[in-house]
């Protein structure tokens, strides 16, 4: 979500970090995989297609890229990160770390944090509610 307000090279380095996420624990999930599929798609096909794993930057060095963004930029690389972290229930240690790592790096206060999570479950509990009604007959 909100990928569109992120630029070429931001989008680039964002797909580092998610797909770092979803490597994080050497066993992607269906629905990690689901999520990525569909920021990818968010992304632009153009943008997915010019990113290569082979030449993808060490972690370290696409945190402190986004540390040189402003605190907007940050928060939705944040926010979607934890989609991908929480949507799939198994909101494992690794992940955890990781996004806490990135809360000190990008400056994130517990209070942003907590809007932020909020805001992943809040959306994931309109698409389900969403599915519902739509099932019913």
């Amino acid at each position: 979500m909100f990928l569109s307000y992120l630029n070429r090279k931001e989008k680039l380095k964002f797909l580092d970090l998610a797909i770092y996420m979803v490597d994080i624990d050497s066993n992607p999930t269906e629905v990690e995989k689901r999520v990525v599929k569909s920021l990818f798609a968010e992304i632009g096909e153009d943008i997915v297609n010019e990113y290569s794993h082979e030449f993808r930057s060490d972690i370290d060095t696409t945190i402190n890229y986004f540390k040189e963004s402003n605190q907007v930029v940050r928060n939705i690389i944040y926010f979607n990160l934890c989609r991908i972290a929480i949507t799939d229930d198994l909101y494992n240690t690794t992940e955890h770390l990781f996004l806490e790592r990135l809360e000190e790096e990008y400056g994130i206060s517990r209070e942003k944090r907590k809007q932020l999570v909020k805001c992943v479950y809040d959306e994931r509990d309109l698409r389900e509610k969403a599915l519902r009604v739509i099932r019913e007959y």
